[in-house]
């Protein structure tokens, strides 16, 4: 009897471990979270082991039924509530509520053009990053499949290849040339996506530390050269100034004076005395004038 009892206490506990560790917390239905909520909600029952309580035809489980009808009961607004609380089977409030939030067939056909026509128009923004803009696309995936419409992996792959920006195009052709689209999951493409959005990003920081770089140092050349310049505007002044004065004068006189005996008349070719002070010069120029004046005047005609 004891050892019954030892092991009905470890089935229960076992039994807690199992399913008291996870809690599941079910989402509130509003007007405009139906395809959220029907995704976590059908996550949840399955994670219960409910979800046969509403995709079989076959009789189920009395107490599970229940359950699964308490659960989704729990989550509704009171308006849909009042209106599907005579449903008999859970299939039937789950339905009931579908039909409420997404209508009737004609309504389902017009809404799943409208759907279409959302994803033809979709394009990524050059702002926007891969995640972002597939997301996007993950969630009209999700409204066309509350619709009972499957949008199949290979259109949502397109889509996604041909609505990226030009700056994606080497990654875009490099997969296309050797990857078979009909077979790559979305998820695949979104990865190979953002993996080259990574590279072009930190490409970008690389060129904008670079940049930033180059501007530093162009900013630090032009104030030395400010420097420098301030430095040879008064460095010429102080020489002019000094040139200017009676000293300067005086010394550059004095040097003249006293270097002049290392001077070559370039006229007669002594040394002692510039061009313009040779009296050699003079004296022979005097005397080449005074030969030439004589040249002439032999060799005028004699009047007869």
């Amino acid at each position: 009897m004891v050892e019954g009892d030892k092991h009905d206490n470890t089935s229960n506990s076992a039994s807690v471990r199992e399913q008291g560790n996870v809690s599941l917390q079910c989402p509130k239905l509003t007007e405009t979270n139906y395809t959220t909520w029907a995704l976590l909600m059908e996550t949840i029952l399955k994670a219960h082991g409910l979800w046969k309580t509403i995709d079989t035809k076959d009789a189920v489980d009395e107490k599970k039924a229940h359950t699964s009808k308490a659960m989704i009961f729990q989550t509704l607004p009171e308006d849909v509530l009042m209106q599907v609380a005579q449903c008999s089977t859970t299939k039937e409030v789950w339905d009931s509520i579908k039909v409420l939030f997404i209508g009737v067939d004609l309504v389902q056909k017009a809404r799943s053009q409208t759907l279409r026509s959302e994803l033809e128009s979709l394009k990524m923004k050059e702002s926007e990053t891969i995640s972002g803009f597939a997301s996007k696309l993950s969630s009209i995936r999700a409204k066309f499949r509350n619709l009972g419409t499957t949008l199949e992996s290979k259109i949502i792959v397109r889509k996604l290849l041909n609505s990226v920006p030009k700056k994606f195009l080497p990654i875009v052709a490099t997969i296309e040339q050797y990857q078979d689209l009909d077979e790559m999951s979305f998820e695949e493409a979104v990865g190979r996506l953002t993996a080259f959005e990574e590279r072009i990003k930190s490409q970008d920081t690389l060129e904008a530390n670079d940049q930033d770089k180059l501007l530093m140092a162009s900013s630090n050349n032009q104030s030395h050269g400010k420097g420098r310049g301030k430095n040879f505007n008064k460095e010429a002044k102080e020489s002019m100034k000094w040139k200017n004065s009676p000293n300067a004068r005086g010394t550059s006189t004095n040097q003249g004076t006293k270097d002049k005996s290392t001077f070559r008349c370039y006229e007669c070719g002594d040394f002692g005395h510039f061009a313009r002070e040779c009296t050699k010069w003079k004296y022979n120029k005097d005397k080449q004038e005074e030969s030439h004046l004589i040249y002439e005047t032999d060799n005028e005609p004699t009047l007869l």
